[in-house]
C-alpha cells in the first residue's frame, strides 16, 4: 500500500526531505509563454514545462533526500483564484504529484534506494479565521487539492507552511476526505510556521497549534518556513515534550538579509546539517528538510549528517486541554481550600 514504506522509514530511522522549490524554478528562467501568461504561478509549470519542474526534483533526489515535496504549494483556491484558474486545482495537484511521482520511481529503480514523494499542500493567501474566504469553501477545495496529488502518486499529505488554525483544520479535512473517497492510507503530516514574534501569524502559541491539530489524527507535526532553525529551537522542545506523534523541521536558510541584489539567506550548507543533527539528538525528529534560500548542497550536507541516525525515543508527557486561538489551557484541578 502507498505510503506504507515511508510510514516504516519515519518510524526507524531519519528521513530527509528536499529543499527550497521557487527559487530552483525561477533560476531556470521560465518564459512568459511558459507561464501562460499567469507570471509567478509556478504550478501552471506543471503541464507547460514538465522538465523544469522535473530537474528540481532530480537535483535533490541526486544528492541522496530520501523524498521530495510537489510543485503544488500554490494549487488551492486562493492562490489559484488569484490568478481565475481555481477549477484547475485537482489537474495542477495531479500532474505535479505525477512529475515527482516518475522521477523517485526511476531513482529508486536506479539506486535501490526507496524515494518518495510528499504532495504539498499549500495555505494559500486567504485567512478563514478572518472572514477572508468560507472555511466551507477552503476545506472543499483542499479535498480536490489532495485527490489530486493521491491520483498522481504522492505518498504522503503535506499540509505545510500553516498561519491561521482555522485553515490548517480545512486542509486535513479535506485530506482526510480525500483519503476516504479514494480508499487511500498515506500519512498526513502537518507543518506549522511561526514568525519571529514566536506564534502563528494570528498569533497563536505551538501549544495551541498541537492541542488543536493532534486530535485530528495526523500523523505528524512540525515546523517550516518563516525562521531558522535557530528560532525554531524552543518550539521543538515544546512538541518533543508533549507531542504523542512524530515531529518534523524543515526551516529555511536563516532569516533573510536585505542585500543590493535582493533578500540573502545567510545559513551555510553545513550550519543547516550542524542545527539537523542537534535537532535529531535533541528532540528526536523523524523528518528533516529544508525551506526558503536550501539549496542541493545544504540538503547533502544534512543526508551526510543524519543518515543512518534513528530517531531518539521520547518520552511524552501530553497535558489534556482545551485551545483557543491563541493558547492551549490544561485541564487542571485546583483543589486547594478556598474560603
Amino acid at each position: 500500500m502507498r505510503g506504507g514504506g515511508l510510514r516504516e522509514a519515519l518510524a526507524s530511522r531519519v528521513v530527509v526531505a528536499d529543499g527550497a522549490m521557487g527559487t530552483m524554478l525561477q533560476a531556470q528562467e521560465p518564459t512568459e509563454e511558459d507561464f501562460q501568461q499567469l507570471e509567478g504561478c509556478n504550478e501552471i509549470l506543471n503541464v507547460t514545462r514538465p522538465d523544469l519542474v522535473r530537474t528540481v526534483h532530480e537535483a535533490y533526489f541526486s544528492v541522496g533526500v530520501d523524498c521530495v515535496e510537489t510543485n503544488t504549494f500554490g494549487a488551492n483556491l486562493a492562490a489559484l483564484g488569484e490568478y481565475d484558474i481555481a477549477h484547475r486545482v485537482h489537474e495542477l495537484s495531479e500532474a505535479g504529484a505525477r512529475i515527482a511521482r516518475e522521477a523517485a520511481d526511476r531513482f529508486t529503480r536506479d539506486t535501490g534506494q526507496p524515494r518518495w514523494v510528499l504532495g504539498s499542500m499549500g495555505p494559500g493567501t486567504k485567512l478563514p479565521t478572518l472572514g477572508h474566504v468560507p472555511y466551507a469553501a477552503v476545506r472543499d477545495a483542499y479535498q480536490q487539492n489532495a485527490e489530486g496529488l493521491l491520483a498522481g502518486g504522492a505518498d504522503a499529505l503535506l499540509v505545510e507552511t500553516t498561519q491561521d488554525l482555522l485553515q490548517t483544520k480545512a486542509a486535513v479535512v479535506g485530506a482526510r476526505r480525500a483519503l476516504t473517497a479514494l480508499g487511500s492510507d498515506v500519512p498526513v503530516i502537518v507543518s506549522v510556521t511561526l514568525e519571529t514574534t514566536g506564534t502563528m501569524l494570528l498569533g497563536s502559541e505551538i501549544g495551541a497549534a498541537l492541542t488543536a491539530l493532534e486530535p485530528l489524527g495526523i500523523d505528524m507535526i512540525g515546523l517550516n518556513c518563516a525562521t531558522g532553525p535557530a528560532e525554531m529551537s524552543e518550539h521543538l522542545r515544546h512538541l518533543a515534550r508533549h507531542a504523542r506523534i512524530p515531529l518534523s523541521c524543515m526551516p529555511n536558510a536563516g532569516l533573510p538579509v536585505l542585500a543590493a541584489g535582493g533578500a540573502h539567506y545567510p545559513l551555510s550548507p553545513g550550519e543547516l546539517a550542524d542545527a539537523h543533527e542537534d535537532f535529531v539528538r535533541d528532540y528526536g525528529l523523524s523528518l528533516v528538510g529544508g525551506c526558503c534560500g536550501t539549496t542541493p548542497e545544504h540538503l547533502r550536507q544534512v543526508v551526510e549528517r543524519v543518515r543512518g541516525l534513528a530517531p531518539v525515543e521520547r518520552r511524552p508527557q501530553p497535558e489534556p486541554g482545551a485551545a483557543s486561538l491563541y493558547q492551549s489551557v490544561p485541564f487542571r484541578q485546583d483543589t486547594s481550600y478556598l474560603a
